[in-house]
């Protein structure tokens, strides 16, 4: 038997091994100067645009740490909430299994802020229903505006289908606000307890989640070349779907899994424009963050070693 320590790493390396066959497949007739020509073929508009879009989104997870403290009714500073979400992010994101690689760094910092192991927890459960909740009111409305959008992965699904399922994302949501309206308190699934956040707080829930996703997937709206831009609304079902993918795949990074799905859902656009655009989201979304985040890492680390080591001293 596989102990558990190692599913995850394994899964994420199964999911790495078969996304890149399947982009192997995909990338067989484009050549390495295409995606460069693709790349130069970016306007200083776009750039500068998704530049901006990747640092909105940073934001906008912060304010779901926030959310998450806010429902735990603790006080930690503004300045620090933004560091600590942006670390944590930034490396669960390239890491795979971000629920738990994005948690070890929010254990390791907010326990210096006073939080137990249990509440800790919570916060990170929190974020990660903050997540689903964006992503299943985004999708839904997506699916409402664009019901063509799965049809772009299989052609066999009809749009009154696509309709459908986008009216009942948008009833779970619906549902989710008037509970908290009601005060039911929380919903018991047999031995699960589901608690409640405050009525002010679901509305906030549902202002803050989206603005992450919108902004991420406005990073490859503004890379992707005008002319053969399939719209915003297009771009943002499929990378939803895709970014969704890669999370449960725990493959680090998405690695290969963004591609593939771009690549099969945009059969239209040319597919060196695709790569370009998903490469100008890894270099601002995951990678520059990623470096930033070491960096605040080894200070961190540093920072705390040096506390124990005066405490000691006095």
């Amino acid at each position: 038997m596989i102990k558990k320590d190692y599913f995850w790493p394994l899964l994420g390396l199964a999911a790495v091994a078969f996304s890149v066959y399947v982009l192997l497949e995909q990338l067989k007739d484009i050549s390495y100067e295409d995606v460069v020509l693709s790349l130069e073929a970016i306007a200083l508009h776009g750039w500068l645009m998704a530049g901006l879009a990747t640092v909105f989104a940073y934001v906008a997870l912060a304010g779901y740490d926030r959310l998450a403290l806010s429902h735990l009714r603790k006080k930690v500073s503004w300045t620090f909430i933004s560091v600590a979400s942006f670390t944590a992010y930034a490396i669960g994101h390239n890491l795979g299994a971000s629920v738990f690689s994005g948690a070890v760094v929010r254990y390791r910092a907010y326990r210096s802020q006073g939080l137990t192991a249990g509440e800790v927890g919570i916060l990170v459960a929190f974020c990660s229903f903050t997540f689903a909740l964006g992503s299943i009111l985004l999708g839904g409305i997506a699916l409402m505006i664009e019901p063509s959008l799965p049809a772009h992965f299989h052609k066999a699904i009809p749009e009154w289908v696509a309709f459908l399922l986008g009216a009942g994302m948008l009833f779970l949501v619906a549902l989710y606000l008037w509970g908290s309206l009601t005060d039911r308190g929380c919903i018991n699934l047999w031995t699960l307890k589901l608690e409640y956040p405050r009525f002010s707080l679901v509305c906030r829930q549902l202002v803050v989640a989206p603005l992450e996703l919108l902004a991420a997937a406005a990073i490859i709206y503004y890379a992707l070349p005008e002319q053969s831009n399939p719209g915003y609304f297009m771009v943002l079902g499929i990378f939803l779907a895709s970014f969704s993918a890669a999370l449960l795949s725990h493959a680090p990074g998405g690695l290969g899994v963004l591609e593939v799905m771009f690549l099969l859902a945009l059969p239209d656009v040319n597919p060196a424009d695709v790569i370009a655009a998903l490469l100008v989201f890894r270099l601002f979304y995951l990678l520059i963050p990623f470096a930033i985040s070491l960096i605040i890492v080894v200070w961190f680390e540093q920072d705390q070693l040096l506390k124990k080591f005066r405490s000691s001293k006095s």
